[in-house]
């Protein structure tokens, strides 16, 4: 694991990045601030609050000093310069993109995706008149030879749900930046205890903090980390950042606010426009949540090894599609930029397919039939039927969800119980 601190290592940071005792009672646990809005000391205060002036809280949905706490964690853990938290992993996709887009621009996806981001990316921004373009997720060519004019970002999964498909962070960051255009990962899975996507030239990170990062199923939200390298000014690709801007007379971004100007933007224009604000009681979960997901994600992916070791061994197991297995065409990648672990949600495909993967839900006992994944509890589900059904039978099959597919999230449970529980629902598969 990398040193993200010249003083603190990765778990020390996950414990006491943004949260310091509270300076007026001493309080260790960080405060939930659970108001609308703050006072200002007077006119003048005021005025250099909402001219970007000063630094300070003005109304919830464009900061809060516990969301404001979590996004320092989180930009700390990924090795990034600023962050906006959000109330879901969806609106954080939407706000990373929302200051390089225009109607009639571009972004080139991944096409091994959750089903969901799928559908955001092919269907819905489509009413703002931004087109994706879908290549294929393994062959880094494909995103060179899909740049135009009009790209303005690529977008991928960096441990793709459902599969644990591992992308090449590095061949891919080197089209990015040879195309001019910003990196944006994903990094929901990995987690930035498995994969810092930075360190590979990715220029955002996303994540849907509801997952492993809050770690119990409990606290929706989402995170933009921005790199602060990127380089905004004079960049007219991008001119909510590199022009002047009406909303703010005329300030421009990039210009006042250096590496920091992503950040700004999308707290100054963003969220106040777009209104998708993380509650301060979901950022104090989360920020309880982090500060043991160094031991999670350990437990996490040691159980999910030794299941998908014995599902790959089981003779209603047709293929296990786990980056960790030597059988998988992801395993060298996966060493390579996730080698404390490949993560612990992936797929299997089970012998009578779309019936029997059903019959397997109503039967295990400790997983839970639950349409989420990194939470301590071991969740399964069955893509082709929740959700991916919205997709077509070929991208259901590129999606890595087809219809004998299985999806688990490996918890920290004892794994005996786990395979044992697997076990016991395979055979009463059978058709």
């Amino acid at each position: 694991m990398r040193k993200l601190h010249p003083q603190y290592g990765f778990n020390t940071l996950a414990v006491h990045a943004g949260t310091a005792p509270d300076p007026t009672t001493g309080a260790r646990s960080f405060p939930i601030y659970q108001t609308s809005s703050y006072v200002f000391d007077d006119a003048d205060h005021a005025a250099s609050l909402f001219n970007l002036q000063a630094p300070g809280f003005i109304y919830s949905r464009l900061t809060n000093p516990t969301v404001a706490a979590l996004e320092e964690k989180l930009a700390t853990l990924e090795g990034g310069r600023g962050g906006t938290v959000t109330s879901s992993g969806h609106a954080a996709e939407t706000l990373a993109l929302f200051p390089l887009m225009a109607p009639g621009m571009e972004v080139i996806v991944a096409n091994k995706l959750y089903g969901g981001t799928i559908n955001l990316m092919g269907k819905s921004y489509r009413k703002f008149g931004w087109n994706a373009v879908f290549v294929d997720t393994d062959n880094p060519d494909d995103f060179r030879r899909a740049v135009t004019e009009k790209t303005r970002a690529i977008f991928i999964e960096n441990l793709a749900n459902p599969g644990g498909v591992v992308a090449d962070l590095e061949a891919i960051a080197k089209v990015a930046n040879e195309a001019g255009v910003p990196l944006v990962v994903d990094n929901t899975m990995a987690t930035p205890f498995l994969s810092q996507p930075l360190e590979w030239g990715a220029d955002i990170v996303v994540h849907s903090t509801t997952k492993f990062l809050s770690g119990q199923g409990n606290a929706l939200g989402g995170v933009v980390i921005d790199s602060g390298k990127f380089p905004w000014l004079g960049n007219s690709k991008y001119p909510s950042l590199s022009e002047p801007s009406p909303e703010y007379n005329g300030l421009t971004f990039a210009e006042t606010f250096g590496d920091l100007a992503y950040t700004m933007y999308s707290h100054a224009i963003s969220l106040r426009d777009l209104g998708c604000s993380q509650s301060p009681m979901n950022a104090w979960i989360t920020l309880n949540g982090i500060e043991t997901l160094p031991l999670r994600i350990e437990r996490h992916c040691s159980n999910a090894l030794e299941v998908a070791l014995f599902l790959e061994k089981h003779q209603q197991v047709e293929w296990v599609s786990h980056a960790g297995l030597e059988s998988s065409p992801y395993y060298d990648l996966g060493k390579k930029y996730l080698p404390d672990g490949t993560g612990s949600v992936f797929t299997f495909g089970v012998k009578g397919g779309y019936e029997s993967g059903l019959k397997m839900l109503e039967t295990v006992e400790l997983f839970s039939h639950v349409a989420n994944i990194g939470d301590t509890h071991s969740l399964i589900l069955h893509p082709a039927s929740t959700t991916h059904r919205q997709l077509s039978d070929e991208q259901l099959i590129t999606a890595g969800a087809g219809a004998e597919v299985i999806r688990l999230s490996i918890g920290i449970e004892c794994v005996e119980d786990l395979i044992a529980d697997l076990d016991q629902a395979l055979e009463r598969s059978k058709q």
